[in-house]
């Protein structure tokens, strides 16, 4: 086994800044990349590979020299990977077993391809022509499993339609208020809504406007399948300069402590109901039954949903909530019978 070469340094090698290192799991990734990526060309350039990887190049050896630690099992027991980065080019061999390129089984390019296809629709995408190379390749390669109807249908949320969206965006690029009619499940109510938009963003495949409410008097998200009505005032967008966006990486459903627990079961015509509520927990069950659980401040729109259900749906807990809700179907059933 060998390692050749010099580590970098003096004027000219960029460092990350103070505080961005990366994670073990995003090295490892990166180093799983690297290989094909090197061996693929043969021999390449180590600044060409850095600027590559976005790595500075002190840090772009410091991964080869951990590649240089890596010993594999095949072809013979215990081969190391051998390496050199000398007069600024990279080579490496004896790593047939990581030097592939990374392959996707069917299932997962077609799921890959389902969420490019879903990202291409997002309005004002700047480089959409690289999306739509990166879509080619990997059709091309997953063959017929990668045809649209091959795969499972998803219906990408334009309730509000193109029109809407192009109200926002306009919102957006003139820095203009927004007045909205948003429905709002959790208490069954359509609401207005004077709003500073803030960007558009995709979050688990739904379409939001993340925009400053100044009927709350705080940042909020608006889900466009829920947005009934959008007109764009003549008035100036003015988001303090204090408000801070919505954390989408730690997901958008956060119940309080003090909201109700329910438990739902859903036959499979209810199953709808998990993707429109925001749900804690999603449990499959016989006959394409679900088992939901969710909290809320307010069971007043459970029990209305109960109702809606029918046969359909059953409210397992809690034990009042159930009894209000068996009150209420005694009382409608009462008034349909005098009727």
């Amino acid at each position: 086994m060998s390692r050749r070469g010099k580590t970098p340094g003096g004027p000219g090698v960029s460092e990350r800044p103070r505080g961005q290192a990366a994670t073990s799991a995003e090295r490892l990734q990166r180093l799983l990349a690297l290989v094909p990526y090197i061996v693929s060309r043969k021999a390449v350039g180590l600044a060409d590979t850095a600027a590559a990887f976005g790595l500075s190049e002190r840090e772009l050896v410091d991964d080869l020299n951990l590649l240089w630690c890596v010993e594999l099992r095949n072809p013979d027991p215990y081969c190391p990977i051998d390496l050199s980065y000398e007069g600024g080019e990279i080579v490496v061999s004896q790593a047939e077993t990581i030097g592939r390129p990374l392959r996707l089984a069917v299932d997962e390019a077609s799921a890959l391809l389902v969420a490019l296809r879903m990202l291409a629709d997002v309005p004002g995408l700047e480089d959409r022509s690289a999306l739509s190379r990166l879509i080619v390749k990997l059709e091309t390669a997953a063959g017929e499993a990668a045809r649209p109807s091959a795969q499972v249908a998803v219906q990408v949320d334009k309730p509000a339609g193109d029109q809407a969206i192009a109200r926002i965006r306009d919102a957006l690029d003139r820095k203009r208020r927004v007045h909205l009619q948003y429905y709002v499940p959790g208490r069954d109510e359509a609401t207005q809504r004077d709003v500073d938009p803030m960007r558009l963003l995709v979050v688990e495949g739904r379409t939001y406007l993340e925009g400053w409410c100044r009927r709350a008097d705080g940042v909020r998200l608006f889900r466009l399948d829920r947005v009934l009505g959008i007109d764009v005032l003549e008035i100036p967008a003015t988001v303090p300069e204090d408000a801070q966006p919505v954390d989408v990486d730690r997901g958008l459903f956060r119940p309080s402590a003090e909201d109700v627990h329910v438990t739902i079961e859903v036959s499979a015509a209810g199953r709808w109901v998990a993707e429109y509520y925001p749900c804690e927990s999603v449990e499959e069950l016989a006959d394409g039954w679900l088992r939901i659980g969710l909290r809320t401040p307010d069971t007043r729109w459970v029990r209305r949903l109960a109702l809606r259900l029918g046969e359909d749906g059953r409210v397992i807990a809690p034990d009042d909530l159930r009894a209000l809700i068996r009150d209420d179907a005694t009382a409608a059933l009462s008034a349909y019978a005098s009727a």
